[in-house]
């Protein structure tokens, strides 16, 4: 049996705000390596590495977990941002039965719009904030008015006393004074 490298029609799938890279496993290999780099300068973010003894998962970046099943390999990437936007490249490399291949089999290009609920969380506080500004000139408006009403009261009632000197007394009306 030959080592094969089918065409890799891999799959990407957004799944609860998450990217799912799903690629096959090379038919009749023992021992292989898949990888998933980022950007034109392909940096290493994820890294699989699989033989008859073990299987180790590498991972050079928090938003990135792989996961492998008999027949796929699959890279997971979480809570991407805007700045994660960027080319990604899907490598495999078979190291068993030789010849060693080593093949770049998928190049996608991931746009992130950034995160939506971000949007929704700024309006409502930007809506608590005007409310609580507008509560607060209410309040000032109404210290106001109720200090500027308390003010004019008491003028009113001093403005009752005709004759301070006489106030005990009767309220009499000012002497008319006479035409000649």
């Amino acid at each position: 049996d030959q080592a094969h490298v089918s065409d890799a029609q891999g799959t990407v799938e957004l799944e609860n705000g998450n990217f799912n890279f799903t690629f096959p496993n090379p038919k009749n290999v023992s021992e292989f390596s898949v990888t998933l780099f980022k950007g034109r300068e392909k940096k290493e973010i994820c890294a699989l590495h699989l033989s008859k003894e073990r299987v180790i998962h590498e991972s050079n970046v928090t938003y990135c977990q792989t996961q492998n099943s008999s027949s796929s390999t699959t890279f997971i990437l979480k809570n991407l941002e805007r700045k994660h936007t960027d080319v990604y490249t899907y490598c495999l490399e078979i190291f068993l039965p030789p010849p060693y291949i080593d093949c770049c089999l998928k190049e996608t290009y991931l746009y992130i719009p950034g995160k939506f609920n971000n949007c929704f969380s700024l309006g409502f506080v930007s809506w608590i904030i005007i409310s609580l500004i507008i509560f607060s000139i209410s309040c000032v408006c109404c210290v106001v008015v109720c200090c500027l009403r308390n003010k004019n009261q008491k003028c009113e009632s001093n403005s009752h006393e005709y004759n301070s000197e006489y106030m005990p007394m009767a309220a009499v009306n000012a002497a008319k004074k006479t035409r000649i």
